[in-house]
């Protein structure tokens, strides 16, 4: 069926503003419980790796809701599901403030989860509703604020669970996220469902969900504390290679997929998804090491800061990434997708190289994650906005939270990463992660970040040659 081209009904700067704030209530959701993670351990008597749990539970389940919720929205409107999505997040959000205990607050944290598809759904509309130029700045401004939301998450769950109670700092956003979907319900247009001869594609849905839910919760027990034995981590292996073999089958057959394999198949798509993965891998390692070294006490290559003074550190590296966000599909319309993400790759592997040996002063590392933040957030955002212009309006939410969920599984490898790297060269004194095990964590990252001049240099010929 050929797709209708429409006219975008436009839409002021209010409807604008009010998914911006929307993204950075849900951002400040999402990063409320790190900086607040030992507290509330204290708090709820458990232990580090049931701690550990509450944080993950957020990111397993956003990395099978965002495709779903970005497939559902290309079929039936991204205002329409994201209005109802909301609804599910404040639920968990407002079950959160309330628990009285672990499971509680883990319910509540698995219904937040469904925040993150509230992204794709975003691009939807801005999509929709803005000329093609306009759209690569909405998209930009919207994951920049949703990217602020983070630093607003790290910067204020210390002081409202400190000052009234661990409560608030999931009912206060959760209270700013309900009153910016009704702003949003009130002002953004109507986007028109698309019409269909066919139902949506459930059991494409089901094994994609069933994919990324295995992986991810493999990849935490994997590196968790307890770890796996050699044979739990065959067989999870072959669950989730048989899982997405499954999917791959259903989809080749289904008469509408739930995702366009041909759609994947597009230079734009794979090359956006090949450098996802390695550029935000080397990120969510510089993102873990750079507050662990903050942390770690001031014995010739420590800090021994608190939680206050880290978020007071990683504030810049937080603007610079808000900001790169925020330019990313300009710069790339301005100087060449190829050019940024190659700049963005030598500033990276600069950066983590220069830390194996200048690490001893705060500014250095302040700097470090304020270059690598920029960097990875231009790279990231230039390659999401770049492919969901490349492929058709119709495909728009489920191109968008392929990437979406991309960005979420290589942050998640590089934090497990460098999180193993520590512990593999932790002092078996004290426990504490020597200084040698972060030189090794920096040296890695950079040729993480390298790897991205290669796999650009690896599609550059793929491309030449189809």
């Amino acid at each position: 069926m050929s797709e209708t081209v429409v006219s975008p009904v436009r839409i002021g700067r209010l409807s604008i503003g009010a998914l911006g704030v929307l993204a950075l209530a849900l951002g400040t959701l999402q990063t409320v419980v790190d900086p607040a993670l030992p507290l509330l351990q204290r708090e709820l008597g458990v232990s580090s790796g049931e701690g550990a749990l509450v944080s993950n539970a957020v990111l397993i389940t956003g990395a099978a809701v965002a495709p779903v919720a970005g497939k559902l929205g290309d079929r039936y409107g991204g205002k329409r599901v994201l209005v109802r999505l909301m609804a599910v997040v404040s639920a968990g959000g407002l079950l959160a403030g309330l628990a009285p205990n672990l499971p509680v607050l883990l319910l509540g944290q698995v219904l937040q989860g469904a925040m993150v598809g509230a992204l794709p759904l975003s691009f939807i509309l801005v999509r929709k509703h803005l000329q093609a130029g306009e759209s690569q700045l909405g998209m930009g401004l919207v994951m920049a604020l949703f990217t602020g939301g983070g630093m607003v998450g790290t910067l204020t769950a210390g002081p409202i669970a400190e000052g009234l109670s661990w409560h608030w700092m999931f009912a206060l956003p959760t209270i700013a996220i309900i009153a910016m979907t009704l702003v949003v319900a009130r002002l953004m247009p109507h986007d028109p469902p698309i019409e269909s001869e066919y139902g949506i594609d459930w059991p494409g849905v089901v094994l994609l969900s069933g994919t990324l839910l295995a992986f991810m919760l493999g990849l935490v027990k994997v590196t968790g504390d307890d770890g796996l034995p050699p044979l739990a981590i065959g067989a999870l292996a072959v669950v989730v290679a048989a899982l997405a073999t499954g999917w791959v089958v259903v989809e080749r057959r289904a008469a509408s997929p739930m995702v366009d394999l041909r759609m994947l198949a597009k230079p734009a798509m794979w090359h956006a998804c090949m450098l996802t993965i390695v550029i935000t891998t080397s990120f969510g390692m510089v993102s873990f090491l750079l507050p662990q070294l903050f942390g770690v006490p001031g014995d010739g290559y420590g800090f021994g800061a608190d939680t206050t003074d880290i978020g007071l550190f990683l504030l810049p590296g937080a603007i610079a990434g808000a900001v790169s966000d925020s330019v990313g599909g300009i710069t790339a319309r301005r100087f060449g997708l190829r050019a940024v993400v190659i700049v963005g790759a030598v500033v990276t592997a600069a950066t983590t190289t220069t830390l194996v040996s200048l690490h001893t002063a705060e500014w250095q590392l302040v700097l470090a994650k304020a270059l690598a933040a920029m960097a990875a957030g231009v790279g990231t955002t230039a390659l999401l906005t770049s492919a969901a212009t490349a492929v058709e309006t119709r495909d728009t939410g489920i191109a968008t939270s392929v990437l979406v969920v991309t960005r979420v599984i290589g942050i998640a490898l590089g934090v497990q990463i460098a999180a193993a790297i520590l512990d593999s060269e932790a002092d078996p004194t004290t426990g504490l992660p020597t200084e040698s095990a972060f030189v090794t964590g920096f040296a890695v990252a950079g040729l993480v970040a390298a790897l991205s001049l290669l796999v650009v240099r690896i599609t550059k010929k793929k491309g030449a040659q189809a």
